[in-house]
């Protein structure tokens, strides 16, 4: 007979060479982000910041991310008894992920403070929580969204604006006015149109009572459907307008919100998304008929600002990931973390997070400043959230495989994590308008609003004379803007994009991060890929700063 100690002494099962478990972590631990906090406004949320920093990287709001994207959302059409009753079921992660997002102001909360910064703070919070689940970030972004739109219908906000800000996550479907807490989605695409809304056949037809409308059609893509309240669009007398559609009506009972199906996305797997259909469905008009696009416009605003925030938090995780993997992991006699290639990867990667988060920030500050009033920063926005949309959101896929390519095969593995960010980052350049609907949207903006160039330049030249490459760049788009076609849209706005964020890491980062960001991204010395920085750029200096343990 084998004894045990045998066995033990030809076991196979001894690991090495592996990683130990990258949580608990602090996701608040990135310098470019706390700078960034303080030096747009914000500074006095810092102790927040970390503290919920933490708490996104502990073992149990990790976990929280992986169960909510593993036990997807559920849908019930009907109850046992054959009613008719709509409702989407989630696993209890996907709650407790949602309830620490609204108490922590990253929903509704900001617009409800007169106090300077507070929208840097959200974005900052976002920036850190979205290290656990990217999926539940939608109906905090819808939610925080919905107020702008609501206020051109002063009555509607006067009911509903005091719950959307509210700090409670109550996710019982019942009238909104009894509830403790509100979340709001939004429904304007239709399956023959897409980002066309002006081609919607969902009609709206007035009753009696001023205001009072009922809906008939068919959304194509409506986020998130467990919400309480929605912001759709829809064809009146007088063409598309912004209608309010509850789920439960005043008095008790359920508005027609006919769930048809949830997508079967590729990633955003924790969060709904789905096809309802209304017939009869009663709405009250926001803003005047006619002008639903021009209601709405404040409200894509802040979401694509999300969008920028979301894929630059999918770079930090997934660059932190990557660095935890490789400061573990040794291969021909030394830490990947101390190849030479290894370490240019990961340097190119660190540029990459440290301009996408440094331009998100900024963009959380002009929000905040237009919010109180600041016509340049409000012009500045216009144009600079478009931009920064279109090019952060087509950075995000490449990023995230490269990343994951850090770990090996280990990285290609379901359990790594990393699969499921790097099927998250092709969303957010979709939502909220394609990479062509940006590009187009920032010509629109050009040729119609002088007032975003002249704000967009005015910003550049806060740098001008720092460096010479990023002047030549300037000069090459003022050169562009006057002849540049539909088709050159999108050549424009990548090198407007890049130049913007090389003129806030040349004022704002250490001279080894702008020094190199700028002699790859606009002076050409650059391969095609992560990890073709020049033999010239300080890889220590720019590790250091990213990822200050032990590289």
């Amino acid at each position: 007979m084998v004894s045990t100690r045998e066995l033990e002494q030809h076991s196979t099962h001894d690991v090495t060479n592996q990683p130990p478990p990258l949580a608990p972590y602090d996701a608040s631990e990135d310098t470019a982000l706390l700078e960034g906090l303080r030096r747009e406004g914000a500074g006095w949320a810092e102790e927040g910041i970390r503290r919920l920093g933490l708490r996104a990287g502990s073992a149990e709001a990790q976990e929280w991310g992986e169960l909510a994207d593993r036990h997807e959302p559920e849908l019930r059409t009907h109850n046992r008894y054959g009613n008719r009753v709509d409702e989407v079921d989630f696993h209890p992660s996907w709650h407790h992920l949602m309830r620490v997002a609204v108490a922590e102001g990253l929903a509704g909360a900001p617009w409800a403070e007169d106090r300077a910064g507070v929208h840097v703070a959200r974005t900052a919070g976002g920036l850190v929580w979205g290290h656990t689940d990217a999926g539940h970030g939608c109906p905090t972004s819808m939610t925080y969204a919905a107020v702008p739109a609501l206020r051109r219908q002063p009555e509607l906000a006067k009911i509903y604006e005091p719950l959307l800000t509210g700090r409670e996550y109550d996710p019982e479907l019942r009238v909104p006015t009894e509830k403790r807490g509100l979340l709001a989605g939004m429904g304007m695409t239709e399956k023959q149109g897409g980002s066309d809304v002006r081609t919607n056949t969902t009609t709206a037809t007035p009753t009696a009572e001023p205001g009072l409308y009922t809906l008939r059609g068919h959304k194509w893509f409506t986020s998130a459907p467990m919400c309480d309240l929605f912001l759709v669009l829809a064809q009146a007398l007088d063409g598309l307008t912004c209608f309010l559609v509850p789920r439960v009506l005043p008095d008790g009972s359920r508005n027609t919100f006919r769930i048809q199906r949830l997508k079967d996305k590729l990633g955003n797997r924790s969060n709904a998304s789905s096809e309802p259909e209304f017939d009869g469905t009663v709405a009250w008009r926001v803003g005047p008929e006619g002008q639903g696009v021009k209601t709405i416009i404040e409200m894509v605003n802040c979401t694509r600002l999300d969008c920028v925030m979301m894929s630059s938090t999918l770079m930090r995780k997934t660059l932190v990931e990557a660095g935890h993997h490789v400061r573990h992991r040794s291969a021909f006699g030394a830490r990947l973390v101390d190849q030479p290639l290894m370490r240019n990867v990961l340097a190119d990667l660190a540029l990459e997070s440290e301009a996408a988060t440094t331009l998100s920030l900024r963009l959380a500050g002009a929000a905040d400043r237009a919010v109180r009033g600041d016509a340049g920063e409000a012009a500045f926005r216009r144009i600079a959230t478009a931009v920064g949309k279109y090019w952060v959101t087509k950075r995000g896929p490449a990023f995230t495989a490269e990343a994951l390519e850090c770990l090996g095969g280990n990285g290609y593995v379901e359990e790594s994590g990393m699969p499921r960010h790097y099927r998250e980052a092709p969303l957010l350049s979709i939502w909220e308008g394609s990479g062509n609907v940006n590009a187009l949207d920032v010509m629109r903006a050009l040729r119609r609003e002088p007032g975003t160039a002249r704000a967009f330049f005015d910003e550049l030249a806060l740098a001008q004379g720092a460096d010479a490459r990023l002047d030549a760049a300037v000069t090459r788009i003022e050169g562009q803007l006057a002849q540049v076609s539909e088709t050159g849209a999108r050549r424009l706005v990548e090198l407007m994009a890049l130049a913007l964020q090389a003129s806030l890491l040349v004022r704002h980062a250490p001279p080894a991060v702008a020094d190199a960001f700028c002699a790859t991204r606009l002076g050409g010395d650059w391969g095609h890929a992560f990890g073709t920085l020049p033999d010239a750029a300080d890889l220590d200096a720019i590790l250091a700063r990213a990822l200050p343990d032990g590289v």
